[in-house]
């Protein structure tokens, strides 16, 4: 995640050696990607493996950045960002046990798990992954819309907001210790001199080592707004490309 070149990143991958499904397929490829995925309008939080529970010490590191467009096309932050590369960076994340909220049309019927799903906790992924990247004075708080898990709000200290809304899903589980999953949120910066659009692809892959460690492999993919003067010569192809090597050690 970072505000800029706007990567609030909710989070993660991990690579592996199996290639099965499109998503799976899709990292194999990298970074001959030359638009976005499949994927479904989410109902409600991304459920994750039983296996992911707990809360999770993580060391991030940027591997590989590339403007597949440039000098055509480079996105707002892009050089700036080139100074996070090859340089870990930690933070904790969270996922527990709960019954996740839907966004499905109320006429129609609630049914809830009989025990409770593995959910990410958004907020405190997102403080503390903004905290990492911005520094603990930048960022005040993250706020989730309680009525619907695919919206948040991240409030700055200078006073500006990154708002962010998950329009796209997909999931793959390619074996019981390997996980993927793939989001599409759409992103609005807002400052008090400018507002900034963007959406930005989040496809991670998780892979269980053994107990209490995962590694993964996650790329983030920005793509302009329609209202971007260059969203028409960018034809839906990614404008930026960022590639993390990850390792989550449970906490203690």
């Amino acid at each position: 995640m970072r505000i800029i070149g706007l990567i609030l990143i909710l989070f993660l991958a991990s690579g592996g050696p199996v290639w099965g499904g499109e998503l799976a397929q899709r990292l194999a490829i990298f970074p001959q990607w030359e638009g976005k995925p499949a994927v479904e309008i989410p109902k409600g939080e991304l459920i994750y493996p039983d296996w992911m529970e707990g809360t999770w010490e993580v060391t991030s590191t940027l591997v590989e950045q590339i403007a597949p467009l440039s000098p055509a096309i480079v996105t707002l932050g892009f050089e700036q960002n080139l100074r996070y590369l090859n340089q870990p960076l930690r933070f904790n994340v969270k996922f527990k046990p709960d019954y996740p909220v839907t966004t499905i049309a109320s006429f129609i019927p609630l049914v809830l798990p009989k025990t409770p799903l593995i959910i990410p906790d958004r907020a405190f992924n997102g403080f503390n992954i903004a905290q990492a990247y911005l520094s603990t004075e930048g960022v005040k708080s993250v706020k989730v819309n309680p009525k619907d898990p695919n919206e948040q709000i991240t409030f700055l200290a200078n006073g500006s907001q990154l708002i962010s809304r998950v329009t796209g899903r997909k999931i793959e589980t390619l074996d019981s210790d390997q996980f993927i999953a793939t989001e599409i949120t759409q992103q609005i910066f807002r400052s008090q001199s400018q507002i900034y659009l963007n959406e930005v692809e989040t496809t991670t892959f998780y892979r269980l080592l053994d107990s209490g460690i995962i590694e993964g492999d996650q790329v983030s993919a920005i793509y302009l707004s329609s209202q971007d003067p260059d969203y028409f010569a960018a034809a839906n192809r990614p404008v930026a490309l960022y590639r993390y090597r990850l390792e989550l050690i449970i906490a203690v």
